[in-house]
């Protein structure tokens, strides 16, 4: 790749570390997405042992990738994005990433695809991990800054995404046992 195209692809990237998140910080600022696939793409590392026969380096490369397309669109929660919403992104993130030079155009979107379709181990494994990422944002960050559905929403949010697994249900046990703490311990002060 020419340093002057590496440097234009990573200039909107960089768009991510400016855009923030619903989440806030431990610290009460709000999170940046590119915070979120951070600690995204760190989950992944220490979850290599529990998942043997995953190509878990293809799921690094997923929560690397996996919000891109808030480059052009910003973040919109979870709970308030609508199809629409979804249609703009992903059209503006295909024209994005068709302008990518060659191998980098055909692997993102590739990876893309198998992300969308969520059928192959590494997706399910990334998207169980975006998921399980906001629960524990939300368990870190002061519970002032919780909106009032988020008490219910931290709750049950993403048991569906890791149901396939029994570690990541586990997993997914242990931060409902945080979030309750943290409920039970707000209504204590």
């Amino acid at each position: 790749m020419e340093p002057r195209t590496l440097l234009d692809i990573l200039t909107v990237a960089e768009r991510l570390k400016d855009t923030t998140r619903h989440c806030y910080t431990s610290k009460g600022r709000h999170e940046s997405v590119a915070e979120h696939s951070w600690m995204m793409t760190l989950m992944a590392f220490f979850l290599r042992p529990e998942f043997p026969d995953a190509d878990m380096d293809k799921v690094t490369r997923m929560c690397i990738i996996h919000d891109l397309g808030e480059c052009f669109t910003g973040d919109i929660p979870a709970f308030d994005k609508t199809a629409a919403h979804e249609a703009a992104e992903d059209a503006l993130l295909a024209a994005w990433v068709d302008s990518l030079p060659e191998p980098h155009r055909s692997e993102m979107t590739a990876l893309y695809a198998e992300m969308a379709a969520r059928e192959t181990p590494e997706a399910k494994i990334y998207k169980a991990i975006d998921s399980l990422e906001a629960v524990l944002q939300h368990n870190l960050s002061d519970l002032s800054t919780w909106i009032p559905h988020e008490y219910q929403l931290n709750q049950t949010y993403g048991f569906d995404k890791a149901a396939f697994s029994p570690y990541l249900t586990q997993l997914r046990q242990e931060l409902k046992a945080d979030t309750l703490k943290k409920i039970g311990e707000g209504e204590n002060q």
